[in-house]
């Protein structure tokens, strides 16, 4: 009898050779062969489940978001909305081995989607939805004298920034923790 095949599991094992490349070379000279190299698998495989470098890149970085999301869930119970906020802004920060590959990854992400318009949609869906949940937070904290969207712009702003330094060593993790710390304290008030 023949083994059933996991569609999603063969396209995150393509996904993650990606993203690994990725971190390491940047995405703009990434070839269909060079995924397939990294996967251990043909090349004919890679283009089974992706027809394009571009539709294998728009997975990857939905694949990317929703561990992250997965990671901010699993620590999310009873937690206050500064609480989920301050989670969730963790998980994007590069403070570990996961994080450092998934920051260079985002930043690679960024620089291909500056010329390509398919990726920028994908991209401005992503963080629609981290200011929305971000905002909804803020004004279930009660929020006032803010504008939320704003706040959770800039919140998301400092920790892109964050996370750029940190990628580049800048500082240390420590020190970019208490940044977002005080950012917090000055929209939610003090911890």
């Amino acid at each position: 009898m023949p083994s059933k095949v996991d569609h999603r599991e063969r396209r995150e094992l393509l996904a993650d050779a990606l993203t690994r490349l990725a971190a390491t070379h940047g995405l703009a000279g990434v070839s269909l062969r060079q995924v397939a190299a990294e996967a251990g698998v043909s090349t004919g495989m890679v283009q089974h489940y992706f027809r394009t470098k571009d539709e294998m890149m728009t997975f990857a970085l939905g694949m990317v978001a929703d561990r992250i999301r997965a990671r901010s869930e699993a620590e999310a119970a009873a937690a206050t909305p500064r609480e989920l906020v301050r989670g969730v802004l963790l998980q994007i920060l590069p403070l570990d081995e996961t994080r450092r590959l998934e920051g260079h990854v985002g930043l690679a992400f960024l620089a291909y989607a500056a010329v390509k318009p398919a990726i920028q949609e994908g991209l401005r869906e992503g963080s629609a939805g981290m200011r929305g949940f971000i905002a909804g937070q803020l004004r279930a904290a009660g929020a006032h004298g803010i504008d939320t969207d704003l706040a959770a712009i800039g919140l998301m702003a400092l920790v892109d920034g964050l996370g750029m330094q940190l990628l580049s060593r800048q500082f240390a993790e420590k020190d970019a923790i208490a940044a977002l710390d005080a950012h917090l304290d000055l929209i939610f008030g003090g911890s």
